[in-house]
């Protein structure tokens, strides 16, 4: 028997309709992710908003990946101008992963968001989201092409300016780093009690941490999840959130 047991990862589904039948999804790169960057076991936590008992899962948890997603958190949650038409929205997505993440954050379970994910533990402490960035003015171009192909679109588009002593930082150990970028939203408002972790050549943010987090508690706007064990920045990335998911789940065995 091992003397370190393996974590259980909980990674947050979207919601869908194939035909006439409601699903609850989650991208198979996000378990990918976990599953070779965090050499995690994973367990998906399904849509349920106020029907999902947050305590209890967490309870089982050692650790929490909030993933992208083609839907945008609604703006009514940060008190935001109503989306352009024909944008998509996940309600039965937010009214599960804001309270998770507030709820992960006070437990002390470890957690990571990705892309959307991050946007969410933005809105989830206070902040908000520019909806549309390119029409903001000022910024690069952060969404992807989509008619390149998915290895183009996942590839690197520029880079970010990671903050000396930060938990980036020490997590990668490098000053600057190349990433991806498939992103419409972004930060903001960066919400109290966030501290930002790096920044694209524009200045939007593109990571931050939880200053009051017990535990690992790392937003990203890009996706580390690609071919995770391809890249070595993006490695580093998953390889500190297993490690903290692991020493939870030694501390819950003892």
């Amino acid at each position: 028997m091992s003397a370190t047991p393996k974590p259980l990862v909980g990674i947050s589904c979207c919601t869908d309709r194939s035909g006439l039948h409601p699903f609850h999804i989650v991208g198979e790169k996000y378990i990918l992710g976990v599953t070779r960057g965090a050499e995690a076991t994973t367990l998906l936590i399904p849509a349920l908003g106020e029907e999902l008992e947050i305590a209890e899962v967490l309870a089982q948890l050692d650790g929490v990946v909030f993933t992208g997603s083609p839907s945008n958190v609604e703006p009514e949650h940060y008190s935001g101008m109503p989306s352009a038409p024909g944008t998509l929205h996940d309600p039965q997505r937010d009214a599960t992963t804001l309270p998770l993440i507030r709820a992960a954050v006070a437990a002390g379970v470890p957690l990571l968001g990705i892309c959307r994910g991050f946007q969410e533990m933005n809105v989830a402490f206070g902040g908000t989201l520019h909806q549309r960035l390119h029409e903001v003015g000022g910024f690069i171009e952060h969404r992807e092409d989509k008619s390149q192909t998915l290895e183009e679109q996942y590839g690197p588009s520029h880079s970010i300016q990671i903050d000396p002593g930060g938990l980036l930082y020490e997590i990668a150990g490098c000053s600057s780093a190349q990433v991806n970028s498939l992103h419409t939203q972004g930060v903001d408002r960066l919400a109290p009690g966030l501290r930002p972790e790096a920044t694209a050549p524009d200045g939007l943010i593109e990571a931050f941490s939880v200053s009051q987090a017990d535990n690992f508690a790392l937003g990203v706007q890009w996706h580390p999840e690609w071919k995770v064990t391809e890249n070595p920045f993006y490695l580093s990335i998953f390889r500190a959130f297993g490690n903290a998911c692991r020493a939870r789940a030694a501390k819950r065995t003892l």
